[in-house]
């Protein structure tokens, strides 16, 4: 069964309607963004989540103490960089944490997928380069990965998902994940009804 995330909340609401739908994985974008929340925020939506929903922090280039500090203390339960951080960075804030790091990659060509399989993040979360922007890659790149290299890292697979095209999109990159943002929205704002109807097709797909 494939796993769902639904990124970018940042209503009160949007706790709400996660709450109903119940995806694997929800995310809160610290970094600059129009979804950007505040630690406060974040801090306080945390206990409203359901249990079983695993919340993400999306960082850039942000400090290791902020990410390690929200990792253990329990506001999120994995870490996820999209900015410039190398293996050192990576390395660092593993060193301070226990929790599960994903390592967002730009995916513009298949020698981006390869390098980015030696990372030490736990995850890989493949994108067509600045979150949010409801845009997809060439997916036909990740298979090409495959093909070569029996041990993939298992990745979020992100950029331009949305109801129309989840089936073609899991059908081809056979991810660990979708990780839907822009695509359950309406006029740039989280949608129930989307919301729901991507978790229903996903459990019953």
């Amino acid at each position: 069964m494939r796993k769902i995330k639904i990124c970018g909340l940042f209503r009160d609401c949007d706790i709400d309607y996660v709450n109903e739908a119940r995806p694997d994985f929800i995310g809160f974008v610290f970094a600059k963004s129009r979804r950007q929340v505040s630690v406060v925020w974040a801090e306080a939506m945390r206990p409203r989540l359901k249990s079983e929903i695993i919340p993400v922090g999306v960082f850039v280039n942000e400090s290791l103490e902020k990410v390690a500090k929200l990792l253990n203390d329990n506001t999120i339960e994995m870490a996820q960089l999209h900015g410039d951080e190398n293996e050192n960075y990576i390395q660092e804030l593993k060193t301070l944490t226990n929790k599960p790091i994903i390592k967002a990659v730009r995916v513009l060509s298949q020698e981006d997928i390869e390098s980015a399989q030696n990372t030490v993040a736990d995850f890989l979360l493949l994108d067509n380069g600045a979150g949010g922007t409801g845009e997809s890659f060439d997916w036909s790149l990740v298979n090409q990965v495959k093909n070569q290299k029996q041990n993939q890292k298992p990745f979020f697979l992100a950029g331009g998902l949305k109801v129309g095209n989840l089936e073609q999109a899991i059908l081809a990159t056979s991810p660990y994940a979708v990780d839907l943002s822009s695509g359950v929205e309406t006029d740039g704002l989280k949608d129930r009804a989307k919301i729901l109807e991507i978790v229903r097709r996903m459990r019953n797909g």
